[in-house]
C-alpha cells in the first residue's frame, strides 16, 4: 500500500532525513519508532509532501507521490493525524467532523460511537474542548476522510491517563476492523502488542525493521533507550 524508500528531505540548508525506509501494507498496522529529533515527524511531513523529500520514492498503491500537493495525498486516500491536533478552534465539534467529510464506512455517527464524548460536546467550539477531547477530534476528523491509510502522529501524547486508554481503545478497534495505520507513540506497552511490524529511525536513517517480537532487549537499549 505505501513504500518509501530512501527518503532524504531537508529544512533550507540543513538535512533532516539521510535515508528512510518503511512500507505499510493493506489492513497492516505499523509502528515508526526512534528517540525525539530522530526524525519521526518530518518523515511523516514528507510522507505529505508538508516538507517534500528531496529525493527517494514514496509510493501508494502503486502511485508516485512524492512530488503531488498535500490536498492531492490526502485526496488520493491518506489521512493524517498530526501532533499538536491542529483542530479549527472556531468550529464546532460537529463542524470539525463534517467539513472533512467524504463518501465511505466513517459516518457522524459511527465516528461519535467511537468516542461519545464528541457526541456530548457535539455543538461546543473545538476551542473549548480539554486537549484530550480535541485528540479524539482530530482523530474522528481524519476518519471522516474515509481513508485507505491512517497516520497518526503522537497521538496520547501529554494526555491524562484514562484519555490515553480511551484513545488506545480506540485504536485497537481500528485494528481489529483492518485499518491500516502508520502510528508513532513512545507507549512500548501499549504499541507492542497491537503492531505488525516496527521501523525505527535513528538520526534520520531507518537502522531497524521487524516484527515486534524480535525486538529484543538489545534493540531496544541502543535505539529506544534514554
Amino acid at each position: 500500500m505505501l513504500k518509501v524508500a530512501d527518503i532524504e528531505t531537508f529544512y533550507g540548508p540543513s538535512q533532516a532525513l539521510f535515508g528512510v525506509t518503511l512500507e505499510v501494507a493493506a489492513g497492516e498496522m505499523v509502528a515508526l519508532m526512534g528517540r525525539n529529533g530522530m526524525g519521526k515527524t518530518t518523515t511523516i511531513r514528507s510522507i505529505f509532501g508538508l516538507t517534500p523529500a528531496s529525493r527517494g520514492t514514496i509510493e501508494f498503491e502503486s502511485q508516485n507521490i512524492r512530488r503531488l500537493a498535500a490536498y492531492r495525498i490526502a485526496k488520493a486516500g491518506l489521512g493524517l493525524v498530526p501532533e499538536g491536533r491542529r483542530c479549527f478552534p472556531n468550529l464546532s465539534v460537529r463542524e470539525n467532523l463534517l467539513v472533512t467529510a467524504r463518501p465511505g464506512g466513517w459516518t457522524l455517527e459511527k465516528v461519535e460511537t467511537l468516542f461519545p464524548r464528541l457526541e456530548e460536546r457535539r455543538a461546543q467550539m473545538a476551542k473549548t474542548l480539554s486537549g484530550g477531547e480535541q485528540q479524539m477530534l482530530a482523530i474522528g476528523r481524519a476518519l471522516m476522510t474515509n481513508p485507505r491509510l491512517l497516520v497518526l502522529d503522537e497521538a496520547t501524547e501529554g494526555l491524562a491517563p484514562v484519555i490515553r486508554q480511551e484513545i488506545w481503545r480506540a485504536i485497537r478497534l481500528l485494528k481489529e476492523q483492518g485499518q491500516a495505520t502508520l502510528l508513532v507513540d513512545k507507549s512500548l506497552s501499549e504499541i507492542l502488542p497491537i503492531a505488525d511490524r516496527c521501523t525505527i529511525l535513528e538520526k534520520g536513517c531507518t537502522v531497524w525493521d521487524g516484527k515486534p517480537a524480535a525486538l529484543d532487549s538489545t534493540v531496544r537499549d541502543r535505539y529506544l533507550g534514554v
